[in-house]
């Protein structure tokens, strides 16, 4: 099984090192290249209509409110991983994987657009009524060579499927390791996840909803209240830390304190990685829940998107500046990595830190599972049917028992090498797709039914 591993953290790294730097931020550039910076020059606009407008339920067809399919794809994103990933991708690839995080962020908001606006546009209804939508549709609809399209589109639903195993058990693992610190029984602590999380997905799609818009502000709140907190103590630290992160995105990190040290490319990998598995741009998870939303131009669903990232980019670097003001990220080796932020909220608050943490820990691993499971299932149904797919839900569920049996480092190798092989195809089609959202994107801001009929209210 080690050797087993250790070939799947090669291959992981070759496409992370090489390839991803072309495929995810090169084609994101292009993206957001081809629709003219819009995300940079309707910011005001984009934030008009996602901040401005959370309570509105939208006008047009579909399932659920736009903020309901918004809060379901931000409850996968911004998950466990946003408090203890940052903090993964620092130990194992240095500061300056903050740096490469950072790039996914900038250019991730035209990519996570450009996959909305695609799921949006090829959507359909299923037997039970509901709008359904993703990569699976737009890859075997809008695809030029159809023989093709279907290829990737059920080559990748079937390795993201298996892909939500380790997603899941990364979320869980995340908080048993947070929740064993306190002296709570990891195998106790999974149960009891496994539990929660199972009574809300049970429900179906309204209830993963309804949970998420209510969880999703609660728990982003909570943590960054907490970690302001942190950084206004280490104020001091602040500067030094993004001077750091800067240079060592370019020269690598020596070893020192509880870190081993990490080159260039090790940086450029975690980062890579870690922020693509945060705010999933480039993977074509966002669309499953946007394409269930209310709307009337597949763009205005799509700014939901640029918000996502920006939201989730918030949160990481707060969790980054944690890490490296505090300090922890010299004094906590990498197999312990999930633990930083806590310490670091302990080291400023107490023993209520350590609680802080934890709690918001489990809020965002219970909301990121919940979106997972809801993504694996819709997965599912796209191979087969709704009944089949409502089983797969306890299978899902079951997995989260995964976080409890394997180490961190194991887990990162099977989630990276399963999260590459799902962007790839996914990146091809929104790319060869691009000129037709840049015809919509340009419909939509040039016309006065959208924008110009919202910008003069």
């Amino acid at each position: 099984m080690e050797h087993f591993f250790s070939v799947v953290g090669a291959i992981s790294g070759f496409f992370w090192n090489v390839l991803f730097l072309v495929v995810l931020v090169g084609g994101g550039l292009y993206l957001t290249i081809r629709l003219n910076f819009f995300q940079i020059r309707h910011l005001p606009y984009i934030i008009k209509q996602t901040f401005g407008k959370i309570l509105d339920k939208g006008k047009g067809e579909g399932t659920i409110s736009p903020f309901q399919a918004a809060a379901t794809a931000m409850a996968s994103t911004i998950g466990a991983s946003n408090i203890t990933g940052v903090p993964a991708a620092i130990a194992f690839g240095g500061p300056g994987a903050l740096f490469w995080m950072w790039v996914i962020f900038f250019i991730g908001g035209a990519t996570k657009f450009t996959e909305v606006v695609l799921g949006i546009y090829y959507r359909e209804r299923n037997s039970d009524g509901h709008y359904i939508g993703g990569p699976g549709y737009y890859m075997i609809k809008g695809f030029p060579i159809k023989s093709v399209g279907k290829i990737m589109a059920r080559a990748g639903a079937f390795i993201a499927v298996i892909y939500y195993l380790p997603s899941i058990a990364t979320q869980s693992l995340s908080l048993i390791q947070n929740v064993e610190v306190l002296g709570v029984n990891k195998y106790a602590a999974g149960f009891v996840l496994m539990v929660l999380v199972g009574v809300v997905v049970l429900g179906g799609l309204i209830r993963v909803a309804k949970v998420a818009d209510k969880m999703v502000p609660i728990m982003c709140l909570l943590y960054l209240a907490g970690s302001l907190a942190v950084i206004f103590v280490y104020i001091g630290n602040v500067l030094p830390s993004l001077t750091i992160v800067f240079k060592s995105a370019f020269t690598g990190t020596a070893a020192t304190g509880g870190f081993i040290g990490a080159g260039v490319s090790k940086a450029i990998r975690m980062g890579l990685a870690r922020a693509t598995y945060s705010c999933e741009a480039g993977m074509g998870s966002a669309p499953i829940a946007h394409s269930a939303a209310v709307t009337d131009h597949p763009v205005r669903q799509g700014l939901w998107g640029v918000f996502e990232v920006f939201v989730d980019g918030l949160v990481c670097t707060m969790s980054g500046l944690v890490v490296l003001s505090s300090g922890v990220w010299k004094e906590i080796g990498p197999d312990l990595a999930f633990t930083m932020p806590a310490a670091a909220f302990q080291k400023v608050l107490g023993s209520a830190g350590g609680y802080i943490v934890t709690i918001s820990i489990f809020l965002f691993a219970v909301s990121s599972i919940i979106a997972v499971i809801w993504y694996g299932e819709k997965l599912v149904e796209f191979f087969f049917n709704t009944t089949v797919s409502k089983f797969t839900r306890i299978i899902f569920v079951m997995s989260i028992m995964l976080g409890a049996s394997f180490g961190l480092e194991t887990i990162l190798a099977v989630l990276d090498l399963t999260n590459a092989l799902i962007i790839l195809p996914n990146m091809i089609t929104i790319l060869v797709l691009s000129p037709l959202v840049a015809k919509l994107t340009k419909e939509y801001f040039s016309s006065d039914r959208f924008y110009l009929k919202d910008i003069k209210r």
